[in-house]
């Protein structure tokens, strides 16, 4: 709790590390994740750093990993991970084991997959080349008439280009080219061949029936076979120039039938030969894969933190010796005594009898914030992360946004049927948050609602308490207890059977005598759901409600800066900063609460008539006047706000120079030259023989060298002015949780009207499916629109009331985050301590 109260007490610490060791002290820092190293090598180029040549070798084989990660998939394998492997960062002389094994079988991996592809190519050429003999023997049958066409003119371009049937024979021999082509290019293929050669070709196309790998895309097509004879050199040239064009696979075409019969023959021979090496081939490359399987992930995990040390190495310096790496850490306080333990685990390791060690150093510098979390507190804390990082040991706003977030949501989005459909859902995800399909789901949608899962079953929670205090489930009412009102006054004296009989919904008037028996037990009376003047009795009271709940969360977050100049030490804060800004608050708005309340306790249904009006009340003043219309609430009420609103604007002045004026005493008197030239403590502490060059440098850095006055009373002018009107338009603000909450109520009401109660006016049995598709639109509609969107928008509303009204009393939020050095942060890593 002390941690989300308030972030970790840091520390500076030195680490004296052996140059034989220094390697495994850092792996085991780097497994239990505690410490965040600083680089005290800034100004040193990243490839002149002393063990960029380690670095180099861990990038080489993550480039040989990478390789063989691309063949594994390729055939659709999966990497193991086995939790029984050591996926410790390997010591440097296990890294010419793992160096040489990898290369090995990557070599081969290379070799055997050069081959199946160079197997895989013979064997497409030669089962088309037997494809093509096969389907264009037909076309040298004995009959079959070929010769050149002699054809005019095409009366239109349905017929085809080439006729084979109407040729004359001619004494000239025959010269063939045969070949593969793909489907689409056949039509251009012939047309060319027609134009390009003037008919002095035949061209007999036949599709191929079985499927074949296409070269260029990898996809399974159908190629068609063609056969072109042509006569004279002239025209053979043409025709084999026009098939490179379209990238054909051409064969050589044997002359006679004998020939292609033997042709045949042989290529299936050598087809069947190739199947059984290329079978053989992808055995021995299921082998070498499989032995890829089993290593591969432990690899790469253990290179890729070997990696991550000699990076954080590369940030520490040597000392004059050059026998011992100096490294500063950022730690926490209360983790000092498991740094030690990393550190002698880390040399017992390495076999050293001197352990490393650390030790603390002095330090003017911003510290890291650090605030642990668990499954339940990250998603709120990442709320008030997404704001700013908050200024080291300041107060963590996260703690009290786990109550006050999800109720201020509630106020907005109170639906008893709503809240317990988002409860259910957040309920599922918790007991479920375990299972490995649900926190491996790379949907970002979905990872914001998982990672959001508690924050958004409290959500849920809570919407059913508010539904139970407004008397809505799904915009209808629940009699959990009986009505405290009785209508039967209202019959005798206001309704008359005409209203009764004509109208539906009928005015409520608590005026009248024994109109109610007494205060309903929880929420609002479920008869108010009956009443067409509903909405102006939720009006009045879910505003007051808004205006009440937002001062006092205001309130609270002035209240809460005091906890922060505690801390820091500067009581001097409340007096000059804190009261003003609390009685400044409290005069105006605080009193704007304490009359709503004390109208509530002063005046009944009876009198109601001759309430006054708060609203002209408090006009009345700031204007320092009186309405003779509007009563006073109590007596001496004018002398009281005229004090009230005096103080308050003496708070103001107060406000503006109480601050700069102590900051330029303080200045005066801690300036003062000391008598005696003796130095104090603090002084001499910055010349601690342990604090490198570079922090001190960095700790000068952050004294500020001349003060400036005017800058100060500047900045206080701007936080005075800021402050008073944001306790206007903050106020104002607040009234969002009245208007979403109202317009949560008629979205809902308006489904139920339109859409579910229409379904419930069909009487007749056939049209009951009418009911279940009103329902299911119903249900769609829910879901869409006043689940996903309207809790979408109380959930910003909810975020801005947090960050701009709450947040800004107390929390600075310009602080950095504690980045430990972690092995869980790299990829891959399942299984983090």
């Amino acid at each position: 709790m002390g941690s989300l109260f308030r972030s970790e007490e840091m520390c500076l610490a030195q680490l004296f590390l052996q140059t034989g060791t220094a390697y495994q002290c850092v792996g085991e820092l780097g497994e239990i994740g505690l410490v965040e190293f600083r680089d005290l090598n800034p100004n040193v180029n990243l490839f002149q750093r002393r063990f960029v040549g380690e670095i180099r070798r861990c990038e080489d084989l993550e480039r040989t990993f990478n390789y063989l990660e691309e063949e594994v998939k390729k055939e659709n394998l999966h990497l193991r991970l086995d939790e029984t492997v050591d996926l410790s960062a390997p010591a440097p002389k296990d890294v010419l084991e793992i160096q040489e094994q990898s290369q090995q079988l990557q070599q081969e991996l290379w070799e055997v997959s050069r081959n199946r592809d160079s197997l895989k190519k013979r064997l497409l050429e030669l089962q088309q080349y037997r494809e093509v003999l096969r389907e264009t023997q037909p076309f040298l049958a004995p009959g079959q008439n070929l010769g050149t066409p002699l054809r005019g003119r095409r009366g239109t371009d349905l017929e085809p280009l080439i006729d084979p049937s109407m040729s004359r024979n001619l004494e000239t021999q025959l010269s063939f080219v045969a070949g593969i082509i793909h489907p689409w290019k056949v039509a251009a293929f012939e047309r060319l061949l027609w134009r390009a050669c003037c008919g002095y070709v035949i061209a007999n196309f036949a599709e191929v029936t079985e499927p074949m790998e296409d070269p260029a895309t990898g996809d399974m097509i159908k190629p068609v076979a063609f056969l072109v004879s042509y006569w004279g050199e002239q025209i053979g040239q043409k025709v084999k120039k026009i098939c490179d064009c379209y990238h054909c696979q051409v064969f050589p075409y044997p002359g006679t039938p004998e020939e292609q019969q033997e042709t045949l023959q042989s290529l299936q021979t050598r087809v069947e030969d190739l199947k059984s090496v290329l079978n053989e081939t992808e055995e021995y490359l299921t082998q070498i894969l499989q032995k890829v399987v089993l290593v591969l992930h432990p690899w790469a995990v253990r290179i890729r933190k070997m990696k991550a040390i000699y990076l954080i190495l590369n940030q520490c310096n040597f000392d004059i010796t050059g026998k011992c790496l100096i490294a500063e850490v950022w730690c926490p306080c209360s983790d000092l005594q498991r740094l030690q333990v990393a550190l002698e685990l880390g040399s017992r390791k390495a076999g050293a009898t001197v352990p490393s060690f650390y030790t603390q150093i002095p330090t003017k510098q911003h510290r890291p914030t650090l605030n642990r979390t668990n499954q339940f507190t990250a998603g709120f804390q990442s709320i008030v992360d997404a704001y700013g990082v908050g200024t080291y040991q300041e107060v963590n706003p996260a703690l009290y946004t786990i109550i006050t977030f999800p109720f201020l949501f509630a106020v907005m989005f109170g639906d008893v049927g709503h809240g317990l459909i988002m409860a259910v859902f957040a309920a599922w995800m918790v007991l479920n948050e375990n299972d490995p399909k649900l926190k491996k789901e790379t949907n970002e949608i979905w990872r914001m609602f998982f990672d959001g899962r508690y924050l958004i079953l409290l959500m849920g929670l809570f919407s059913i308490y508010t539904g139970l205090i407004y008397n809505d489930c799904f915009s209808l009412s629940l009699a959990i207890f009986p009505s405290a009102w009785h209508v039967k006054p209202m019959i005798d004296h206001v309704w008359s059977s005409t209203d009764i009989q004509q109208y539906s919904y009928l005015s409520l008037d608590p005026n009248i005598s024994n109109v109610f028996e007494g205060v309903y037990p929880f929420g609002i009376d479920p008869i108010w759901h009956l009443a067409n003047n509903q909405l102006n009795f939720l009006n009045s009271f879910k505003m007051k409600m808004s205006v009440i709940l937002g001062i006092i969360h205001m309130c609270f977050g002035v209240t809460l800066s005091v906890f922060n100049y505690m801390h820091f030490k500067k009581p001097w804060l409340i007096l000059v900063v804190f009261l003003p800004e609390m009685l400044f608050m409290l005069c105006l708005f605080g009193y704007l609460v304490f009359l709503i309340v004390f109208k509530w306790f002063v005046y009944s249904a009876e009198n109601s008539r001759q309430a006054p009006s708060i609203l002209i009340h408090f006009i009345d003043m700031f204007l320092f006047t009186r309405s003779a219309s509007n009563a006073d609430l109590y007596h001496h009420q004018g002398t009281v706000q005229i004090v009230l609103v005096v103080i308050a604007l003496l708070m103001v002045p107060l406000l503006l120079f109480g601050k700069p004026l102590y900051i330029c005493y303080q200045h005066r008197t801690t300036s003062r030259p000391r008598r005696g030239g003796y130095r104090s403590l603090g002084e001499e502490a910055g010349n601690s023989i342990n604090q490198t060059d570079s922090s001190i440098d960095s700790d000068d850095s952050n004294i500020d060298d001349q003060f400036d006055a005017a800058d100060v009373f500047m900045k206080q002018a701007i936080h005075t002015i800021e402050y008073c009107l944001s306790c206007i338009s903050n106020t104002a603000s607040y009234l969002r949780l009245w208007a979403l909450s109202l317009a949560h109520a008629q979205l809902s009401e308006v489904l139920w009207t339109m859409v579910l109660r229409q379904g419930f006016k069909v009487r007749d049995y056939y049209w009951s499916v009418a009911l279940f598709v009103a329902f299911a639109f119903f249900a769609v509609l829910t879901v869409a629109i006043l689940l996903v969107m309207e809790g979408l928008s109380a959930f910003l509303h909810a975020l801005r009331l947090h960050w701009v009204e709450f947040q800004n009393k107390f929390y600075v939020g310009a602080g950095y985050m504690f980045v430990p050095f972690s092995f869980c942060f790299l990829e891959e890593v399942e299984s983090c301590p």
